[in-house]
């Protein structure tokens, strides 16, 4: 362990996966609450989309995913609302536009297209420190956005038509959950790969549904078990070689079976908003 510990990209990769563990939990509680998880699918393809495009351009992937999956969460609503189409039509012709790009954006790149193959399964161990710092700063925001409005977010997430009812602005928290949520997935992108960040987002929460009946709890559980799944995946992949991000995966799925058996849901019912 003290091996393990000693080497600068695995302390980065630790802070960096913490980080990015717990963002992915709290914003997968937007997602299995709202049940929004083909949204949260179409972003995460679409920061994949702008980090290829962005690797193709000659550009830092970051900002591209960034721009990308920004882009894509707020102009689902857009989309449906004046196109007379169902929200869920929306996010599928999002989410066609954005996987095409990707392919089209990794089909043209030059030589072995190993920066590309890299975003789409993700190495954590490859974080920087102003990956970390990015990923610091995304975490603050969103924190403040969670405390200084939970019990608007409360009643939105429990009923959102009768939140709008009540003089609350449940659109614009919607909309600002989605581009929290586009912001994470491009920060966390790096560490899991955009083909399974969406995992890391719906598993944590998932977990934490099971075994909760308070919003709160809700929330710091999921954020809890993300950054335990990052870290439990790093040192799996370090001792067994396996690939960062699919061992970050397994790690949540481990966390979540347990969850589901013990989960005391099985035998009562009751709500989070009570």
């Amino acid at each position: 362990m003290e091996d393990f510990l000693s080497y600068a990209f695995i302390q980065r990769a630790i802070v960096a996966g913490g980080i990015a563990g717990a963002l992915c939990g709290l914003a997968g509680v937007f997602v299995v609450l709202l049940r929004i998880s083909f949204v949260g699918v179409c972003v995460s393809h679409a920061a994949l989309a702008g980090a290829l495009v962005g690797v193709f351009l000659g550009f830092p992937p970051l900002p591209g995913a960034m721009a990308f999956s920004l882009a894509s969460a707020a102009a689902i609503s857009p989309l449906a609302g004046k196109g007379g189409i169902s929200p869920d039509t929306a996010t599928g012709v999002v989410f066609s536009v954005m996987l095409s790009i990707s392919m089209l954006a990794l089909g043209l790149l030059p030589g072995a297209r190993s920066d590309g193959l890299g975003l789409i399964w993700g190495n954590i161990m490859t974080v920087t420190a102003p990956d970390i710092l990015f990923l610091a700063l995304v975490a603050i925001l969103f924190t403040l956005f969670l405390v200084l409005l939970f019990k608007e977010i409360q009643a939105v997430l429990c009923d959102k038509e009768s939140a709008a009812a009540c003089g609350i602005a449940a659109d614009a928290i919607s909309q600002a959950a989605l581009l929290f949520l586009g912001a994470v997935i491009a920060c966390g992108m790096k560490a899991v790969g955009g083909l399974l960040i969406y995992s890391l987002i719906i598993t944590p929460a998932a977990a934490a549904y099971q075994l909760t009946y308070r919003l709160k709890t809700m929330f710091i559980l999921a954020a809890l078990f993300g950054a335990a799944s990052a870290w439990l995946g790093i040192w799996i992949s370090w001792l067994l070689g396996w690939p960062s991000g699919a061992a970050i995966v397994l790690a949540a799925t481990a966390i979540l079976i347990p969850s589901i058996l013990f989960s005391p849901k099985k035998t009562a019912h009751s709500s989070l908003f009570s």
